[in-house]
């Protein structure tokens, strides 16, 4: 019993560590931006791989997911007379919330693991070690070039995903519903603002934020050998994916809430 108060007290002190240092990690990626300092050469690299690497797996899901989407929103409205209006369901929940998530989620998978992996290599290699010998910052050549990356290249991914997911419902919909593609897209105008389109890049570039700097975090803090960066790549996904969906709760609680009087 002793040991398992012991062993709870530990995970928790170390979840709080954990959320202390991802905190003070991105406090250093924007001061370092403040001042300027970056990489440009590795800025690149970086966007190839949390951008054109990850676009196929984006496409993929964003389709699929917006054709099973579809289905499941207009059986429904069949049975209320209302197939008019599954382009503007599809709208509010698809593009508004469902959309930037699966996008954040997948790149989380793959660039955030890749992330973790990576520099927990080299962290147990000792060649971030050897980079403070010749005097370089490992802020400024591994985190920030990786978070500058992933926080450009996200919005895109997602506004990829998203295009993908609407080509997927207006199949459906005119396959099995006999709704014609204009009555779908007219359906999603009519419920989406312009502005919703600001809020899906606002929000793809925060997740795109946290996946890089969560990543990074985990890969900078690996201590032992290849089982502890596994793990760490491990961890860096779940708990991205975490803070992906708080971070989701929080804007939309802040960006389409409106107050009742």
């Amino acid at each position: 019993m002793v040991l398992k108060v012991q062993h709870r007290k530990h995970t928790q002190q170390f979840s709080v560590s954990r959320c202390f240092s991802v905190m003070f990690l991105l406090g250093q990626v924007l001061l370092r931006l403040l001042q300027g300092k970056t990489y440009h050469r590795k800025i690149l690299e970086h966007m190839v791989t949390a951008g054109p690497a990850s676009l196929s797996p984006v496409l993929l899901v964003g389709g699929f997911a917006g054709m099973i989407f579809t289905i499941q929103t207009a059986r429904e409205l069949v049975k209320y007379g209302a197939l008019h209006t599954v382009g503007g369901a599809f709208a509010l929940a698809f593009c508004r919330e469902l959309g930037p998530i699966l996008s954040a989620s997948i790149i989380a998978g793959q660039v955030g693991s890749a992330f973790a992996a990576e520099i927990g290599a080299m962290r147990v290699t000792d060649q971030i070690d050897a980079l403070h010998m010749l005097r370089t910052d490992p802020i400024d050549y591994l985190v920030l070039p990786r978070v500058i990356a992933c926080c450009l290249m996200t919005p895109l991914l997602t506004i990829f995903g998203l295009v993908t997911g609407i080509m997927g419902g207006i199949f459906v919909a005119s396959q099995f519903y006999q709704i014609s593609p204009d009555a779908f897209l007219e359906s999603v105008r009519s419920f989406l603002q312009p502005s919703d389109l600001w809020i899906v890049l606002l929000k793809g570039f925060i997740f795109g934020a946290i996946v890089a700097v969560n990543g990074c975090s985990w890969g900078l803090t690996t201590r032992g050998g290849a089982k502890e960066v596994g793990e760490s790549a491990t961890t860096a996904v779940v708990t991205t994916w975490v803070a992906i969906f708080m971070m989701d709760f929080f804007l939309s609680l802040v960006l389409f809430e409106k107050p009742t009087l």
